[in-house]
């Protein structure tokens, strides 16, 4: 039986929690064995199960619930980084559907849609001056340089550059404009490449389009080096309907309004029911 940290739980459902992050997703270790452990918020499913590629997309791994507000979880031994992995939910009707995990931190490449086992400890900064220093710039003139990653430039007109190459091409051309700050359309999961990260499904995910989580993370530690801050746009009003996303997450609305007519018309996807706590905490958790 998975013992989730009582304090991460209640902040949750009380919708005031910034970290929901450490508590959902996929994280390795569980009390010092080696191994990843599974936690994800389906309150109307009556089963929840994992697979992926750790066992070969057979024989799915039950879930149990870790508490009675519908958290369920479990622990993998010997799952390595860069697993693939999906949930296998059991509606109250007792129809299964598969969801990518509203917590990953990293996804496949599009049209794919499972989720990775990332490993985010590790990486070194370099940052510290920049860090130390923007706290006393409030009174300067500020120049913000808005771009979307995707479009801004290609190798040879059509194959991205990753995280590390975009800012290694964009640094000399900020500081030679007086760019003091970028703005970066969002870098979050997302489906469709035509929405330039506007309708998105995965609200931790960094999108596999240009890299890995921590290639971004390099990409804002050249930035900052060169005294560039990093401004990330954030979208939580609407997410996407694709089945494998965050709609009818467990067989009922979780993320969204119950009701129809409170989707978003204009762009044909459902906005998010912020009366509901867990979702505040989701959002919140993410930005």
């Amino acid at each position: 039986m998975i013992m989730l940290q009582h304090a991460l739980v209640e902040q949750f459902h009380s919708g005031h929690s910034l970290d929901a992050h450490h508590l959902f997703g996929a994280h390795f270790s569980y009390e010092g064995v080696n191994g990843v452990r599974f936690t994800v918020y389906a309150p109307h499913a009556h089963r929840v199960q994992v697979v992926g590629s750790f066992n070969d997309w057979g024989y799915p791994i039950e879930m149990h619930r870790a508490t009675t507000g519908g958290i369920w979880s479990v622990f993998v031994s010997n799952v390595s980084e860069w697993a693939m992995y999906k949930y296998v939910i059991q509606k109250a009707d007792g129809h299964w559907i598969e969801k990518a995990d509203p917590y990953a931190i990293s996804s496949e490449m599009r049209p794919k849609h499972a989720s990775l086992v990332v490993n985010l400890k590790g990486y070194s900064w370099h940052d510290a001056i920049w860090l130390n220093r923007r706290s006393k710039g409030f009174q300067e003139a500020i120049n913000i340089y808005e771009l979307h990653l995707g479009s801004w430039k290609k190798k040879d007109g059509t194959t991205w550059l990753n995280y590390v190459e975009i800012a290694r091409e964009l640094v000399p051309y900020l500081k030679e404009m007086g760019y003091t700050h970028i703005e970066i359309m969002p870098v979050t999961e997302h489906p469709f490449d035509g929405s330039w990260g506007y309708q998105s499904h995965g609200y931790f995910s960094v999108t596999s389009r240009y890299g890995t989580p921590k290639q971004l993370m390099e990409f804002v530690d050249l930035l900052h080096q060169a005294e560039i801050g990093v401004i990330f746009d954030f979208v939580p009003v609407h997410f996407v309907r694709d089945a494998f996303g965050l709609a009818h997450f467990d067989g009922s609305p979780v993320f969204e309004y119950p009701n129809d007519q409170d989707a978003n018309s204009q762009w044909g996807t459902l906005n998010f029911d912020l009366w509901r706590e867990e979702v505040r905490s989701f959002l919140m958790s993410s930005a």
